[in-house]
């Protein structure tokens, strides 16, 4: 069996792999081992780029053996990287690695355009405009995605607001493109200079169209930048002749792009809005004043009123995993189930920092899937519930969304937890959500708020509960 045939088979290994972890991927049951999947899929594409060096001609191959060198040794320090990273990691910064991770496929495929360029590698019309287009669409993703990732680390706590931003953005991103169309034209016999002006531009195009973006946003913004990372990929796979990679980016960018569309479904808002609107600039300008004020109570008085609780519902957010409170909510969950008290989990679709957060992190935890539901399942049961709890949460569960024309977010669905008998609010303090508008949940009569460390509110409920029994549990 010659080289090129084991190529071949291995790619298309490879493939199967991409596609089918991906499946797997759709349920919360089978998403680990469709990672592993995926993961053994990349491991084999990997193996494959390496066999080039058995199909290559003996002239070629002094020069290829330096770049295979090469090759594994920036692929030792991206493993031992990625080990050390990913065990360090803890599930709060998880949306800050995925954004990361985005910048650096995005950042592979820009490479990719970028030594295609400078070496007059690519022939013909189709593969120079795709080696163009991957490498905007690439610099642009890793210089987004880092944006992304310093905004969600706490690194850049401002947005970006000018005067004429858009106009400034439409000018480098027009400029941009005139110049990738002048180097397809002149079928890629351009000096570095432009070239590494079209890549300098490209990337501050993705900083200028990222900084605006509030942290409300940051969900839609990281799957917006997966799918350009795939779409770059699948570009550059093509320009290559890769046919691992031109799958891998139709996958990623596919899903990616679904993913962002409905995720901006999910907060009623066109992905142009998302991008363009400056969401929560306004605040709470025009909005009105809250009739009502904030009650608080006790969390071990919050934690025995739900025991006797016939129907309970919890609505998590990013406050819980900060606190890293999942095992102690899960703790006390099992406590009132216990004592009878039926309880379920509602996911809002944009909860947390990145699309399933809530999901990985109650799983994390323990929680059966049997009682996690999405929004749309589980909306109009808030009416039966005793009570509602709603743990870090705050813009997806803000009833102005429905009642407030004002309201910056107007229309976008929300958790109907105001709809319970009883609501309790698990809040540090009495800030705002990322959209920087006041929460009218809060001054609701239903509504009590117990602050503090989430995980220390539930380590007050467990032990309130338990004193009922005099600790029997």
């Amino acid at each position: 069996m010659n080289a090129a045939l084991i190529i071949d088979a291995a790619y298309f290994a490879a493939a199967f792999l991409f596609i089918y972890g991906l499946k797997r991927m759709s349920s919360p049951v089978t998403a680990r081992s469709g990672i592993v999947v995926a993961g053994w899929g990349m491991v084999v594409a990997v193996v494959a780029s390496f066999l080039y060096t058995l199909d290559v001609n003996a002239a070629a191959r002094p020069h290829l053996t330096t770049n295979v060198i090469l090759a594994a040794i920036a692929l030792a320090v991206g493993l031992g990287w990625a080990w050390w990273s990913g065990k360090k990691v803890a599930m709060t910064a998880m949306p800050q690695m995925v954004a990361l991770y985005n910048g650096m496929g995005g950042g592979a495929a820009g490479t990719i355009a970028a030594i295609e360029l400078l070496g007059h590698k690519t022939h013909g019309s189709v593969g120079l405009t795709l080696a163009v287009l991957g490498g905007l669409i690439g610099s642009v993703s890793l210089a987004g995605s880092l944006i992304a990732w310093a905004k969600l680390d706490g690194r850049i706590n401002k947005t970006l607001r000018l005067t004429g931003l858009q106009a400034i953005n439409g000018t480098i991103l027009f400029v941009t493109a005139a110049l990738g169309a002048y180097m397809v034209y002149r079928h890629g016999a351009v000096s570095m200079p432009v070239i590494a002006l079209f890549f300098a531009l490209a990337l501050v195009y993705g900083v200028m169209m990222t900084m605006p973006i509030g942290g409300a946003d940051m969900p839609v913004v990281i799957s917006l930048y997966n799918a350009f990372t795939g779409l770059a990929v699948g570009f550059e796979g093509y320009v290559l002749n890769n046919p691992a990679l031109m799958i891998a980016g139709m996958v990623v960018g596919s899903a990616g792009t679904l993913l962002t569309l409905l995720m901006a479904k999910a907060m009623n808002r066109s992905v142009k809005n998302v991008l363009f609107s400056n969401f929560g600039a306004a605040g709470d300008e025009g909005a009105g004043e809250i009739q009502g004020t904030m009650k608080p109570i006790d969390a071990g008085d919050a934690g025995i009123n739900m025991r006797y609780a016939s129907k309970v519902i919890i609505a998590p957010g990013y406050g819980l995993a900060v606190a890293q409170a999942q095992h102690k909510l899960y703790e006390f969950v099992k406590l009132i189930q216990e004592a009878g008290v039926e309880v379920k989990f509602a996911i809002h679709p944009v909860a947390g920092r990145m699309p399933g957060h809530m999901n990985v992190l109650l799983a994390e935890a323990g929680v059966p899937y049997d009682i996690i539901y999405d929004m749309e399942d589980i909306n109009a049961e808030f009416k039966e519930a005793d009570v509602a709890i709603v743990i870090g949460a705050n813009d997806t569960v803000n009833p102005a969304a429905r009642t407030n024309k004002a309201s910056p977010i107007y229309g976008m669905p929300i958790l109907n937890v105001d709809q319970a008998k009883q609501v309790y609010v698990v809040k540090r303090g009495q800030g705002k959500g990322y959209s920087g508008v006041e929460n009218e949940l809060f001054f609701r009569d239903n509504c009590n708020m117990v602050y503090g460390d989430a995980q220390k509110v539930m380590i007050a409920m467990i032990q309130a509960v338990k004193s009922l029994e005099g600790g029997g549990h």
